[in-house]
């Protein structure tokens, strides 16, 4: 039986950006009309649990509206003749919907809380959270967002993963937030690597090939690419 070839694609705000879901930041720094550190550190959690909550909760009916694009797709199908590994900066589930079944999420899971104490105690989230729900062993809920100032705790399973790709996939990332932005140097020189965003003719990563398109269009030429065996020739 013939071994599948293993890719692992890193894939940020930029492939989930043409699904309606906002990126992180937009040009005068804020997310949403909120400052990242009132929404997005532990210190803004201590300050305003009520405001970070309606922060995220208004994130998840938005992220119940929205719906995989292409890119999304395509990835989950290139698991038919591939080994594939998905690490997502993203917080949605949008890679789940699309049929990818092999997932790290490196800043947690927008719909999943955990205890704010007791951390191993995650729970499936569809609703609003409110500061009176609490965990099995009560004590208040929080979402399950890794925030800024936080250890990012799948970081070395990912950085494990990419070790042994034989192709690796950056999409949509602008290759800025780390560790995350590390974990492309992780991967063997032997292995290809394309890097798909619109800006990514400006960052220049040693060994990896720019792709300057949005995701769905990058998408579109390096899964023909792969499905044609072009990319092993490089």
């Amino acid at each position: 039986m013939k071994i599948k070839q293993k890719i692992v694609a890193l894939t940020g705000a930029g492939i989930s950006a043409e699904s309606g879901i906002k990126t992180f930041r937009d040009s005068n720094g804020l997310w949403e009309e909120h400052r990242v550190e009132d929404v997005a550190t532990p210190e803004g959690w201590q300050r305003n649990k009520q405001l970070v909550l309606d922060f995220y909760n208004q994130r998840r009916r938005q992220l119940l509206d929205c719906k995989p694009n292409a890119a999304h797709f395509a990835l989950a199908d290139l698991q038919k003749d591939f080994d594939v590994v998905v690490i997502t900066q993203n917080v949605d589930d949008l890679h789940e919907r699309a049929g990818s079944k092999n997932i790290i999420h490196l800043h947690g899971e927008l719909l999943k809380v955990r205890s704010t104490v007791h951390q191993n105690l995650i729970y499936d989230w569809k609703k609003d959270l409110n500061l009176e729900d609490k965990c099995a062993r009560g004590t208040q809920l929080r979402p399950h967002i890794v925030w800024f100032g936080e250890a990012v705790p799948m970081i070395e399973t990912a950085a494990a993963e990419i070790q042994n790709a034989d192709i690796v996939l950056v999409i949509g990332t602008s290759m800025q937030v780390y560790p995350a932005a590390s974990l492309v140097h992780y991967a063997p020189r032997s292995s290809t690597k394309f890097y798909i965003d619109p800006n990514a003719d400006e960052i220049h990563i040693a060994g990896v090939d720019p792709i300057a398109e949005k995701a769905t269009t990058g998408m579109q030429i390096v899964y023909k690419l792969l499905m044609e065996g072009l990319s092993l020739d490089n």
